[in-house]
């Protein structure tokens, strides 16, 4: 690429601020006009070792300050403090009244009427009686409405998780009627619950981070692919179906079934309420008011399907139903768990992952509706809070529990107010199981499919993965790789690309940083990246680059030879306009640490710049870089003289210098 060299030498220029501390220096061309003013780059004092631990653990683990508001409380105070910070309700409910209970008491009846069906479908997805469902959304939210910080997140079993805790324990016990494996579902939920507790106690949220945006959208864009597939037993009234959940095995197994396995009046049932569920989803998009609309149909579907079913007695003639759904409140399962034997590594395994799962979706949901409210919402406290409530669940009958994305968005739509309406729906699903359960009795599966279905279809986002094609094309490929690993893999190969790619981007640009060639914009002293801005003039003499990272053991050699090839490209271009390279000027604004071996490295550099006569500059490095160049003596071997606050003071000092 050809680069304009400017003619004119570049004007004198003056530091817009002091860094440091000893005096300016004034410096003189060799023709005796005075230059302005250039300020040395000062050097910060030296930190204390022990210190400068602390503030790095203070800034990894406690950045949000979590225990400044104790600070000169009295004990009693400080103890109360405590109280709301693992209770928030004893914060916030000092100031609830009638007028916040209405807005709640709507919401969570909202939330109720659509949980109790989704419940006893997301069950079955994860191979569990259906009252396993109802029992995760009794329990789990009224822990959570206690120690929760979201107000807008309605907790309950989830698509995603009951799919992925289905597929990975019938890859333990693939016969999912036995005992075994509602004891290794029970384990599972509560080293999930243990996994989410420790990264909140640990302040180790940060973790969950490093899953991107992207593989969230093409993981749970193909988890709902997966899921919708998955029903296509129920919805066509299949008896002999695949176990395995990749779409190969699925659609050989609908079309093997065609002439002999589909049942009629099972699809009839099925695509009508389907038909039905969707055009209420379409009613509540196309006017919000209309919410409660697409938020009753699950409900409404259940009763009318039910009762058509007893009616006609639709059973007999090849309908599945639901059958048997236990009666009262969660039984004990403390007795249940795995905490020795050969299924205690399984459970182990499956619960973190699926812990994690649970956690990125349910933090997720909680940061999107605290942005629109515009409160505060403590991830650390929202770990914890989701960790006891799986760890108590898994002691009382139930299976993993989140944050439900639909039902949030409900509850949201509703006029939530606070976590209260989880109380509500919780005491809405006890009536439920002490009450109504025995009338589901009849409930056909094709419906419990139509619901899940249509559920899930809001997980597909083609507009993010267009948004992500536009943006970054390899947050396209992260989101790519993750949606196909679900589909024609299965939920946890799909979630180790996504994973992998996530962990290769980031490698990808630690280990390869951006650099940049600058240019000194024409009636200013600013001098910017020259494919940015092409009218930027390159000065005579001078090769001017910009190191857009911290210089580290995994960049440092490739960061080197960089530098290097930029300079060789342009000391090619320009040897044919008969000018000849003497300073490279290297722009350190953007970087913000360097280690030994990122020293050893501009070490390197400034031995083979001295072979080519070429004398190595350094402008504005920051304080801890500074302070690292005076330990390693590196300010000593490239000259005091040669490190400067600013490009401009560089250029101002050694352009004219610079042999054309």
């Amino acid at each position: 690429m050809s680069h304009r060299v400017s003619d004119e030498v570049a004007a004198r220029a003056t530091s817009e601020e002091i860094t440091g501390s000893g005096a300016p220096s004034r410096r003189h061309h060799h023709d005796g006009d005075s230059l302005p003013y250039i300020h040395k780059v000062g050097a910060p004092p030296k930190q204390n070792l022990v210190r400068e631990i602390k503030e790095a653990v203070k800034e990894t683990f406690f950045h949000d300050n979590p225990l400044g508001h104790f600070k000169d409380q009295s004990g009693r105070r400080k103890l109360v403090l405590g109280l709301q910070a693992v209770f928030p309700i004893l914060e916030w409910g000092r100031g609830y009244n009638l007028s916040k209970f209405k807005g709640d008491l709507v919401s969570g009846l909202t939330i109720a009427s659509l949980c109790i069906p989704q419940d006893i479908a997301y069950a079955k997805l994860a191979n569990l009686q259906p009252q396993f469902g109802l029992y995760s959304s009794f329990v789990c939210p009224l822990v959570y409405a206690f120690m929760g910080s979201s107000r807008d997140i309605a907790i309950g079993p989830v698509a995603v998780v009951s799919l992925l805790l289905g597929t990975m324990l019938t890859d333990e016990i693939s016969d999912y009627t036995k005992h075994e494996y509602l004891r290794l579902a029970f384990t599972a939920t509560f080293f999930a619950g243990i996994t989410q507790m420790t990264l909140g106690v640990l302040r180790l949220g940060f973790l969950i981070d490093f899953l991107s945006h992207a593989a969230i959208v093409g993981f749970m864009g193909g988890a709902a692919i997966t899921i919708a597939l998955q029903q296509l037993k129920g919805l066509l009234g299949i008896k002999n179906f695949t176990k395995k959940t990749d779409i190969v095995s699925v659609m050989h197994s609908v079309w093997s079934n065609v002439h002999h396995g589909w049942n009629w009046q099972t699809i009839v049932i099925g695509m009508a309420f389907l038909a039905y569920l969707f055009a209420s989803k379409f009613m509540a998009k196309k006017n919000k008011k209309l919410f409660w609309v697409s938020a009753l149909a699950p409900l409404v579907s259940v009763i009318l399907s039910t009762f058509f079913v007893y009616i006609t007695r639709a059973d007999k003639k090849g309908v599945a139903i639901v059958k048997h759904l236990e009666k009262g409140v969660n039984p004990s399962s403390a007795s249940e768990i795995y905490f020795s034997g050969k299924y205690l590594g399984p459970g182990i395994r499956i619960g973190v992952i699926a812990g994690m799962i649970a956690l990125t979706e349910a933090v997720a949901i909680g940061r999107t509706f605290a942005a629109m409210k515009d409160y505060a919402l403590d991830g650390n406290k929202e770990m914890v809070a989701m960790g006891t409530m799986n760890i108590i669940g898994s002691l009382t009958s139930c299976y993993v529990a989140t944050g439900s994305f639909s039902r949030s968005a409900v509850n949201y739509m509703a006029g939530c107010q606070t976590a209260v309406s989880n109380i509500v729906m919780s005491i809405v699903v006890l009536l439920t199981l002490e009450l109504i359960t025995p009338l589901f009795k009849y409930t056909p599966n094709a419906v419990l499919a139509s619901i899940i279905i249509a559920a899930v279809s809001g997980l597909v986002d083609i507009e993010a993965a267009i948004l992500l094609w536009k943006i970054d094309k390899f947050d396209f490929l992260a989101c790519i790789g993750a949606f196909f690993g679900v589909i024609f893999k299965n939920v946890e190969i799909g979630l180790l690309i996504a994973v992998a790619i996530s962990f290769a981007k980031i490698l990808l640009q630690v280990t390869r940083p951006r650099t940049a060639l600058l240019g000194k914009l024409p009636g200013t002293t600013l001098y910017r990246n020259i494919q940015q801005y092409p009218s930027a003039s390159q000065i005579p003499g001078m090769v001017i680059i910009r190191v857009d990272s911290a210089i580290y053991f995994s960049n440092s050699n490739y960061i080197k030879e960089r530098i290097l090839r930029w300079l060789q490209d342009e000391d090619a271009q320009r040897k044919e306009h008969s000018t000849q390279i003497q300073y490279l000027v290297v722009e350190m604004s953007p970087v913000t640490d360097i280690d030994t071996s990122g020293i050893h490295a501009f070490e390197e550099l400034h031995k083979s710049l001295q072979k080519r006569e070429i004398q190595l500059v350094l402008a504005n490095p920051g304080p801890i870089v500074m302070e690292k160049l005076h330990a390693s003596k590196l300010a000593e071997l490239i000259g005091e003289d040669n490190i400067f606050l600013t490009v401009a003071d560089a250029v101002a000092t050694f352009g004219s210098k610079a042999e054309p």
